[in-house]
Order: structure tokens, then C-alpha cells, then sequence
């Protein structure tokens, strides 16, 4: 009998919001999805939040809400976020927001308590590997503090080790634990230090913002 896959909330530092999906997922997934709280036309639901980024989020709402519609979603105690619907197909409905948030503070627990491990952040920015003696500039697409996925036109030996270097951070060993044609992953061997990964994160995310508003 095949296990059923798990799916769970998606995290992004872009200031686009999440786009419709090519194809409606699996529903043999385990669904390990956040809870948030959407208000429209002021009644109070609860939805599921499948991505969030910078720029809005996605999410899979009880009741039909109109392409247009001006909302406003709380992810957990404290301000809502406001936003208008961009679209809804399939029970998925794409949110983008009225200004971009702080994705990462969502991440941080309420009362002061200890952050837990952080989950896969989508991101681009360039990177490093080195596998033996080749040095190989690769996409770098999400990173958490266990690996890192990366897009690279050279290929990489699977199971091989390899050094990854992203800019501003510390060079993280690790070794290839798949490929999907030029899509890797790679796991580290020791997990990268929380507070730098985050301080990181955060300069990528204002990267981010500031590059969409100049554009």
C-alpha cells in the first residue's frame, strides 16, 4: 500500500502573490495545511493556507468568494492583513495584498516562546556549489535549515558531496540527495545556525521588495 504524501503551507519571500496551480494536487495527500481566518463581506470563516508569500497568499476556502472581492485574512492574534481575490479555480482562491508583508515574522511563535525549526522558503538568488574540483554558479529556489533546492545547467553526481556558498552566509557542506533534470536537492550535514539563516532571509525579502517597487 503506498503512503500517503504530505502536504503542508508553503512559505515565500517574493512580493508576487502565489499564481493558480497548473493542475489540481493530489488528494491522496495528508493535508498539514495552516489555519488562518479570512472576513468578507463581514463574516468571519476559517480557510486553509496552501502558500504564502510577500505579496499574497493562496488558500482554500469554505464558501465561494468572488473574484474582486476585498478581504482581509488574520494568520494568527494581531492585525489583519487586507487584500482583493485575483482569482479562484478548483476550491483554491489567490489573494493578493494591499502591501507587501514580513512572510518570516509569521514564523515566529506567539509569546515569546522558542522559534521552531524553519520550514522551506522559496527565494532566488544565485549561488555556488563545489562538487570535487568543480566550481558550479547555480539558481539557488528554496532554502530551509536542513538543504537547499538549486537549478543547475552543469550536471551534479547524486550522493556525491558538494559545498554550497550562498552570498552572505557561511559555506554549508552537504551531499545530493536527488535530481529532477536540472532541478537538485541537497541536504546539509549539519543544520544551518537559525538566527543567521533568518537575518539572511530577511535581507533577501527586502531585496525582494525593493527590486518589485523600482521595476
Amino acid at each position: 500500500m503506498n503512503e500517503n504524501q504530505v502536504e503542508t503551507t508553503g512559505y515565500s519571500i517574493s512580493a508576487a502573490a502565489p499564481a493558480q496551480p497548473e493542475r489540481r494536487s493530489d488528494e491522496r495527500f495528508v493535508r498539514l495545511l495552516r489555519v488562518g481566518a479570512i472576513v468578507v463581506d463581514g463574516r468571519r470563516e476559517l480557510c486553509l493556507i496552501r502558500n504564502i508569500s510577500a505579496g499574497g497568499l493562496m488558500i482554500r476556502a469554505y464558501s465561494e468568494i468572488p473574484i474582486g472581492a476585498a478581504v482581509s485574512v488574520e494568520f494568527k492574534q494581531g492585525k489583519p492583513v487586507s487584500g482583493i481575490v485575483h482569482w479562484a479555480k478548483d476550491g483554491l482562491t489567490g489573494i493578493g495584498f494591499d502591501a507587501p508583508i514580513d512572510v518570516l515574522s509569521l514564523l515566529a511563535p506567539s509569546g515569546g516562546g522558542p522559534r521552531p525549526r524553519l520550514p522551506r522558503i522559496d527565494m532566488e538568488c544565485m549561488a555556488w556549489v563545489r562538487q570535487e574540483s568543480a566550481l558550479i554558479r547555480v539558481r539557488a529556489t528554496n532554502v530551509s535549515q536542513g538543504g537547499i533546492g538549486i537549478v543547475s545547467q552543469q550536471p551534479l553526481v547524486v550522493g556525491g558531496d558538494v559545498v554550497v556558498t550562498l552570498p552572505g552566509l557561511t559555506p554549508a557542506a552537504g551531499v545530493v540527495a536527488w535530481s529532477s533534470g536540472e532541478s537538485y536537492g541537497i541536504s546539509f550535514n549539519r543544520a544551518l545556525v537559525l538566527s543567521e539563516l533568518v537575518d539572511w532571509l530577511q535581507e533577501q525579502q527586502q531585496q525582494e521588495q525593493h527590486a518589485r517597487l523600482a521595476s
